[in-house]
C-alpha cells in the first residue's frame, strides 16, 4: 500500500477542486484556486534540495511548514497583499481538506504570515438623487417592455434599497417572511452562515409589497401566494432564480438611464450598500447598520453594542429612500385617481 506522504501533489490539488465545485463556484473562481496552488507547489519544487523537482514528481511530504512558508515569501515579493491573502486562503483550504482526507496530520498554514487586506470600500450608487431617480424610471410606463410588471420590478429594488438585502436573501424570501402587525412590519432574512435577522419595513415598504402581491394575485391567482409560496416571482410565476434576479436589475438600471452611475462589478450589491450608505449619512450609528446589514463581525466584535429594536426601526425610517418612495406611491395613486 503506499505511503500517504508519497501521495503526489497535483492529483491532491484536483480532488480538492472537485469537492470545492460542490459549491458553486464561478470557472473564475475555481480557475484561481488552480493558479494559486501551482504558482506556490512550483516554488516549493523549484527549492528541493539537489535538483529542482518537475511539478508532476512533487510528494505531498515536501509541503512542510517551512518550505511553505519559504515559497509564501517568494511568491509574496511582486504581488499585491490582496493576491498573497488569496492564495494563503485557498492554500489553508487545501490544507484542511487534506487534513479531513487524512492525508496530512495537520495545517501548517498558520505558521504562514499573511497580509492584512483592508475590506472592500463600498460601491453605492454615484448620484445624490440616482435612487429616486431609478424608483421613478421604474414605474413609469414602457413600451419596449414586452410585458412590464412596475409592481413586480419596483418591490424588488425597494427591497434592496430600502432593507440592504444581499441577492441570495431577496431569493430565500417567502411570503411568509413579512411578520408583524400594521406598523411593525419586519422582514425575517436568512442571511450568511444560515443566520437569520429581523429589518423592520416602514410603511412606504409594506405597501409597495402589498401592492406587488395583489397584482400577482391577478396575474396568477390567489394560490400562487401562499405563505412558504417565493415572494420575488418570474413573469411565468416561477421563483426568480440569480441570473434572472440579476437581469431584472440591470434592465432597471438600463429603463431610468443610470447605467453610468452604477460601480463596475456592484449589479445589485450596489443597492445594498446605497442603503448602508445613506444610514451611515443621516445619523445611524456603526453597530446599527452592521446589525441591520448581517454582517458576521457582529458575532466577534468585542466593541459591539446591543441596539433595541426602536433603534433599529429609528435608523430605518430616518433613510431618505423610505421618505421618496412614500411621496412615489402618493404620485402614482393621484395619477391613477386622475385616470
Amino acid at each position: 500500500m503506499q505511503d500517504k506522504e508519497d501521495f503526489l501533489l497535483l492529483p491532491l490539488v484536483e480532488q480538492f477542486l472537485t469537492s470545492r465545485a460542490t459549491r458553486k463556484p464561478s470557472p473564475h473562481t475555481l480557475a484561481a484556486y488552480r493558479r494559486d496552488l501551482l504558482a506556490v507547489a512550483r516554488l516549493v519544487a523549484d527549492d528541493q534540495p539537489g535538483t529542482p523537482l518537475p511539478l508532476a514528481a512533487l510528494p505531498i511530504r515536501a509541503l512542510t511548514t517551512r518550505s511553505i512558508r519559504a515559497a509564501f515569501a517568494r511568491f509574496a515579493a511582486p504581488r499585491a497583499a490582496a493576491s498573497i491573502y488569496r492564495a494563503w486562503s485557498t492554500w489553508n483550504g487545501f490544507f484542511d481538506f487534506l487534513v479531513a482526507e487524512q492525508v496530512v496530520a495537520g495545517n501548517p498554514m498558520p505558521a504562514v504570515d499573511k497580509p492584512r487586506v483592508p475590506p472592500a470600500p463600498p460601491k453605492p450608487l454615484r448620484g445624490e438623487r440616482t435612487p429616486e431617480q431609478l424608483l421613478a424610471g421604474v414605474v413609469e410606463s414602457d413600451r419596449r417592455q414586452r410585458d412590464p410588471w412596475p409592481e413586480r420590478d419596483l418591490a424588488v429594488l425597494a427591497l434592496a434599497l430600502c432593507a440592504g438585502l444581499r441577492l441570495a436573501e431577496l431569493l430565500a424570501l417567502r411570503t411568509g417572511s413579512l411578520v408583524g402587525r400594521d406598523g411593525e412590519r419586519r422582514v425575517e432574512v436568512i442571511g450568511k452562515g444560515s443566520r437569520s435577522r429581523l429589518i423592520p419595513v416602514e410603511p412606504e415598504l409594506d405597501r409597495v409589497i402589498v401592492d406587488y402581491l395583489e397584482s400577482r394575485r391577478r396575474r396568477f391567482g390567489s394560490r400562487t401566494v401562499g405563505p412558504d409560496s417565493a415572494l420575488l416571482v418570474d413573469r411565468e410565476g416561477k421563483p426568480l432564480r440569480r441570473g434572472g434576479l440579476q437581469y431584472l436589475v440591470e434592465s432597471c438600471y438600463r429603463r431610468a438611464g443610470i447605467t453610468d452611475r452604477v460601480p463596475p462589478g456592484a449589479r445589485l450589491h450596489a443597492l445594498r450598500h446605497t442603503f448602508a450608505t445613506r444610514l451611515a449619512e443621516d445619523g445611524a450609528s456603526a453597530p446599527e447598520i452592521m446589525r441591520l446589514l448581517g454582517h458576521a463581525s457582529l458575532a466577534t466584535s468585542q466593541n459591539y453594542i446591543e441596539v433595541t429594536g426602536e433603534q433599529e426601526r429609528a435608523a430605518v425610517r430616518a433613510n431618505r429612500t423610505n421618505r421618496s418612495l412614500g411621496r412615489l406611491l402618493s404620485q402614482r395613486s393621484v395619477a391613477d385617481g386622475a385616470g
